[in-house]
């Protein structure tokens, strides 16, 4: 009962950090969205090779998180929960790829690379879309998606099921305290109700589902999403996207961390 309050709490962590009113939090939605989406398009166009140049990229995530007072560690758990999956399709590099390279007077299979490569390439664009959501909030986040022409079912089909989530947590919620109340001296629950347990919960959800969407057609719903706020581009807000852009774009062709080693190391001077 516990995991699933705590998960239920974790699902809407990113919707209270939305409502932060900080410098990123007030930017426009769809600046936020552009400045994402190539921020992913640079980091999944590395070769599989590289890793280097890729540290250039957690500049970005760092400074979201510094002005967008963002509790690090509750993004970061976030991530982690993905990396296993990307350990999965990864760790088989090194048995397929045995090509041997020399990285700082140490010789490995370049698989071990491609597996590192492929790791940072995940956490960072699994952490710049988290902070997307954490800093803009689903709801103008699907307004942004409007605003760039994405197709009106597709957006409204990732809001409701974002917000069907919360509803099944609930449902989970209200079934297992139920449960617990008429087991109180139970662990767990017993393997002959599971099958009756999940049948009551798809069909509470679906009733739970059924209401919300009776409540927004009461409240003028009519297929089409509507922010209610009309929210205008400003000088600063094209500023912040010119000055990213072109950070990605130098970053992409520049290694910026060998570059600044070797002006540490006095090669360039």
């Amino acid at each position: 009962m516990a995991n699933i309050m705590n998960s239920l709490y974790d699902m809407r962590l990113l919707d209270d950090l939305a409502r932060k009113e900080t410098f990123i939090h007030r930017l426009h939605p769809m600046v936020k969205l552009v400045i994402t989406i190539v921020y992913l398009i640079a980091v999944v166009s590395f070769d599989r090779y590289e890793i280097g140049a890729l540290l250039s990229f957690l500049f970005y995530p760092v400074l979201v998180f510094a002005f967008a007072e963002l509790p690090i560690a509750s993004i970061l758990k976030r991530v982690l929960l993905i990396e296993p999956f990307i350990i999965g399709i990864g760790i088989l590099n090194p048995f397929f790829d045995h090509q041997l390279i020399v990285i700082g007077g140490i010789t490995i299979s370049r698989g071990w690379v491609t597996f590192l490569s492929l790791f940072i390439k995940c956490g960072l664009t699994v952490t710049a879309a988290l902070l997307l959501i954490a800093t803009t909030g689903m709801d103008r986040l699907a307004g942004a998606l409007r605003m760039l022409k994405i197709p009106r079912l597709f957006v409204l089909q990732l809001l409701l099921t974002y917000r069907y989530i919360s509803v099944l947590m609930e449902e989970v919620a209200r079934t297992l305290r139920a449960y617990s109340l008429r087991a109180p001296a139970q662990q767990g629950i017993h393997r002959s109700v599971w099958g009756s347990l999940a049948g009551q919960l798809i069909l509470r959800t679906f009733e739970r589902a059924q209401r919300v969407y009776q409540a927004m057609c009461l409240r003028g719903f009519t297929g089409e999403y509507l922010t209610g706020v009309n929210e205008k581009i400003k000088t600063l807000d094209v500023a912040y996207l010119v000055a990213w852009i072109l950070f990605f774009a130098v970053a992409r062709i520049y290694n910026i961390p060998m570059l600044i080693g070797l002006l540490i190391t006095g090669v360039i001077k």
